[in-house]
């Protein structure tokens, strides 16, 4: 079965824009890409998939060896494959492209000489093969990011569209009835554990039991370790495979490189880290000043926090108590409330706009005697919006108060098992409605 995606809507845009361009879809291994395309492509009379690292196509590589513009390739792909290639009523989709550098070399050509035929690229480990072509398409390409299953997208999924609607338009001044916000935090706490991973989520969804989710959860774990082989050579495979575990380990607080790898040199570890964020496997959450906006004219590269790209994955590797998870009053609980603040970054990367390389940020003070953290900032036009997470129903506030006095903001957010409110200057959104803040912080 196919699960809408929030990207559905941006591919039909991509599809009637003025300016075509052709579309690289970027984003992990196995977070929904080759699906979304092929449901772009039923809107179209002809669709013709190519699969470069299937055996069946490995001859269509020497097309792209043996040329560049795109009539002469059009040809031989309609002579390969009997596809009817008309510009406007035929969607070429390429995947698993990093495969074929001549392809990815050839899309520019695409915009320049047929402009108006689509065509969609996509691949696991793209960004490794475009960073070996730095030159590639500027201006004549154009790029979407995807990710796993935001909370919107699962409960859509689970036919609760009405929900979604709910939440959208709660606000701190207008909360959910208490029954609606205990049924969210059912579903919040469900979702958290199984994860965003389509697969997962279409088993789940179709009746399989948590006992399949989590053998298909160890299976993707399996494939993203045996990609490591491929990354690159001046990395052995161990050292991926532990810094990997170590970034999930170290979520909720500063990434140490000491503590990724022992009797290892920072540097090794440093390109491991790197490497895993190029593969989509995870996402840096970096420390800025936050004396203005953009918050990445301010970054320290040194404070830096790292998350990996889903809670399933995560929960699978450490091995998290399920149960407790299932138990919504216990999610601080679970690796000291970690793997929550984990799913809000997630939600907010997911939210943000889909062309551009989506940042996380946040904001720390570190001074004897006077210590304060803010666990993410996102930019709401020329403002700052400073939002802090609690894993259960309360705690206190006093770094969120501290930036606000000190960055001269008006409010401040949190993000927690409570449902809407507000406490002074500090609007309250339950952690399922983390996405609304994004737009509740006008």
């Amino acid at each position: 079965m196919y699960i809408k995606r929030n990207i559905d809507k941006q591919l039909l845009d991509w599809k009637y824009s003025k300016k075509l361009k052709p579309l690289l879809l970027r984003g992990a291994r196995q977070v929904g890409k080759s699906s979304s395309v092929r449901e772009l492509g039923k809107t179209f009379e002809h669709f013709l998939e190519i699969n470069f690292e299937k055996k069946e196509h490995q001859d269509v590589k020497k097309i792209f060896e043996k040329y560049s513009s795109p009539k002469p390739i059009i040809d031989e792909l309609y002579a390969m494959f009997g596809t009817f290639i008309v510009s406007g009523k035929t969607l070429i989709f390429m995947d698993e492209i990093q495969s074929c550098p001549d392809a990815i070399s050839s899309l520019r050509y695409f915009y320049e000489e047929m402009p108006d035929l689509h065509v969609i690229a996509a691949g696991s480990l793209l960004e490794f093969a475009l960073q070996e072509l730095p030159m590639f398409g500027v201006g004549r390409i154009r790029s979407m990011f995807m990710y796993p299953l935001s909370f919107d997208e699962y409960l859509n999924s689970l036919n609760l569209s009405r929900l979604v609607d709910k939440i959208a338009v709660s606000t701190p001044q207008n909360p959910l009835s208490e029954p609606l916000h205990k049924e969210c935090l059912k579903h919040l706490t469900r979702f958290i554990a199984i994860g965003g991973m389509p697969e997962v989520v279409s088993t789940f969804v179709s009746g399989g039991s948590l006992q399949e989710c989590q053998q298909i959860l160890n299976d993707l774990v399996m494939t993203y370790t045996d990609d490591f082989a491929k990354y690159k050579r001046r990395v052995p495979t161990s050292r991926l495979r532990e810094v990997f575990i170590s970034i999930m380990e170290q979520t909720g607080s500063k990434f140490v490189y000491s503590r990724a790898a022992e009797n290892t040199k920072h540097e090794s570890i440093k390109t491991a880290v790197e490497l895993l964020i190029m593969a989509g496997l995870a996402h840096t959450i970096t420390h800025s000043a936050a004396n203005g906006v953009p918050l990445a004219a301010e970054l320290n590269h040194k404070h830096q926090k790292i998350i990996a790209l889903d809670t399933g994955i995560m929960q699978q590797i450490l091995k998290l108590d399920i149960s407790k998870l299932l138990l919504g009053e216990t999610l601080e609980s679970i690796n000291k409330g970690a793997i929550v603040e984990m799913f809000v970054g997630l939600e907010i990367l997911k939210k943000m706009p889909c062309d551009a390389h989506a940042q996380l940020f946040y904001w720390q003070r570190e001074q004897k005697g006077c210590q304060a953290e803010v666990d993410y900032l996102i930019e709401n036009g020329t403002k700052i919006v400073p939002l802090e997470v609690k894993a259960g129903t309360r705690g206190a506030m006093q770094s969120l108060y501290r930036f606000i006095d000190e960055k001269n903001v008006d409010k401040g957010f949190r993000t927690s098992l409570e449902n809407f409110g507000k406490i002074g200057k500090i609007d309250i959104y339950p952690i399922y409605a983390v996405s609304n803040i994004l737009l509740g912080s006008e």
